[in-house]
Parts: structure tokens; C-alpha cells; sequence
């Protein structure tokens, strides 16, 4: 099993957005977290609303501060912060994802949507890499 992180900057929309879709179809292959370089105090009601809208719940997550998490623990950082990041990861990788906070509905749906492809790939490598291991 591989740790991921999925870091932005309010851990309120798009990485909150990446854990679900990991945890929901990527338990066989990674343990997902979430975190946010400046955490917000809310998870935005509009990343429930459309995280809901694909069948996955966010209820009871609430935003985290990267500087709270021991970084050495994952294997994986992903960052759709837009901001360089390096961590104590052996690998992290920029995703760069346009930040939802403040729009409409409409563009919440788009990025939940680009998040959710983004993460099915990241997967689909994930259990690739694990078959050519066993």
C-alpha cells in the first residue's frame, strides 16, 4: 500500500476532492490523505454538494495543516497547491488543477471531474506497479 497526500492550499476543495475519489476507488493500493498548505475552517459546502452528486461522502473530513502531518510517512505527495512544494516524499508530483473556492457550481463540477480522472490513472499506474511486483 502506498501513502499518498493530496496537498492544495485551503485543503477544502481539491485535494478533500482527491482523497475521497482515492478512498473510494483506490483502497487496494494506497491510504490517501489530505492537506493544505494554508488550511481553511471549512471544507467548502459546494465540495460535499458535488462530491455527493458522484456517490462519495466527505462528511466528517475537515481541512488539515500540512505542517501537523510527519511528511516522511508518504510515498507520494500530490500537489494542486499551484505552489512549489518539495517534502521529505520520495516523489512529488505537480498537478495542476484550477482552485474552485469562490466560483459556481459549474466549475466545482469541472474540477471535481478533472480531479476524479487525474486520480483513476494515478491508480491504474499504482496497480500496474504493484502487479510487476508480484
Amino acid at each position: 500500500m502506498k501513502q499518498v497526500l493530496f496537498l492544495c492550499v485551503g485543503n477544502s476543495c481539491r485535494s478533500q476532492m482527491a482523497e475521497g475519489f482515492a478512498r473510494v476507488y483506490g483502497g487496494d493500493v494506497l491510504k490517501a490523505a489530505s492537506a493544505g498548505l494554508a488550511p481553511a475552517m471549512i471544507i467548502s459546502p459546494l465540495t460535499h454538494q458535488v462530491m455527493r452528486e458522484k456517490g462519495v461522502s466527505t462528511a466528517g473530513h475537515f481541512p488539515k495543516d500540512i505542517k501537523l502531518l510527519d511528511l516522511e510517512k508518504f510515498d507520494l505527495i500530490v500537489n494542486m497547491s499551484g505552489l512549489p512544494f518539495r517534502g521529505t516524499a520520495e516523489k512529488v508530483e505537480d498537478w495542476v488543477v484550477r482552485d474552485p473556492i469562490g466560483a459556481n457550481e459549474a466549475v466545482f463540477r469541472q474540477v471535481r471531474d478533472e480531479i476524479e480522472q487525474r486520480v483513476q490513472k494515478l491508480i491504474i499506474q499504482l496497480r500496474k506497479k504493484a502487479k510487476r511486483r508480484s
